[in-house]
């Protein structure tokens, strides 16, 4: 199941949700950085790009260099100027909504699609997929990552009496403009009604721990890269207490 809130769709509410996003958090960095490590094996410097959404860019500067060109669309108007400042070299930025901006795409299919931690915040997400799904080659592959409600950081919450339901929208959830939250049936759902078929799964990092918790362990140098690779390789093995959860698609 996933739960769902009703939140404003444009310009402006996009432009006051990333103004809630922490710079440079440790956390997000890390999950970004292990996000195109799964994703590297797919891709070639043959392929053609679309990423949805820029943020502060550190899955985009890493996903560029593994393929020939990236197109990426960004509706806040601060990500969107800080990937023009990024100067990655065969990266198109275009600042526009990701419904209005595929349809009017004429120049061709794109052989890779990222949709990294969008689904959650948009109203329609298997209309969004369909949209993407268009723009796709036949040989095309779609990437998704959403946050993963059976977590096991949102789990000990549960037990320890500050959520009610896994499936609670937080007020950091709903800071950061999310409409809801994922588990893998309610992924796979939203991935099949859009006619799309699933060909890898998977949860990234096994997570133990709040946000704002890993950051101070990061920065404290508690948790290293040792311990970060394996809370990664954990998550092979349960992709249930995973922080995202990810799917690799094809028409």
């Amino acid at each position: 199941m996933h739960k769902s809130t009703d939140l404003p769709d444009d310009r402006d509410a996009l432009d006051a949700v990333g103004a809630t996003y922490a710079k440079n958090a440790p956390q997000d960095r890390v999950i970004r950085e292990l996000i195109a490590r799964t994703f590297e094996p797919h891709l070639n410097t043959a392929m053609r790009g679309l990423q949805l959404g820029f943020a502060e860019g550190v899955d985009t500067r890493l996903i560029a260099p593994k393929v020939a060109r990236l197109d990426v669309v960004e509706g806040s108007r601060a990500f969107y100027e800080a990937g023009l400042r990024s100067g990655l070299a065969n990266t198109v930025f275009h600042h526009a909504l990701f419904e209005t901006f595929l349809p009017a795409l004429s120049d061709g299919a794109y052989d890779a699609v990222f949709v990294i931690y969008v689904l959650e915040h948009v109203q329609d997400p298997p209309g969004l997929l369909q949209l993407a799904r268009r723009v796709l080659s036949p040989s095309g592959r779609l990437f998704i990552v959403v946050p993963n409600a059976r977590a096991l950081s949102r789990q000990l919450a549960l037990r320890m009496g500050l959520l009610s339901s896994l499936y609670d929208l937080t007020e950091n959830d709903l800071n950061h403009g999310h409409r809801r939250v994922y588990d893998r049936s309610s992924l796979a759902r939203d991935i099949e009604t859009a006619h799309l078929r699933i060909v890898e799964e998977g949860g990234i990092m096994l997570k133990i721990l709040s946000d704002f918790q890993l950051n101070t362990l990061i920065e404290q140098g508690i948790l290293g890269s040792g311990q970060i690779d394996g809370l990664y390789r954990l998550g092979f093995d349960y992709p249930d207490l995973c922080g995202s959860l990810y799917a690799v698609c094809e028409v």
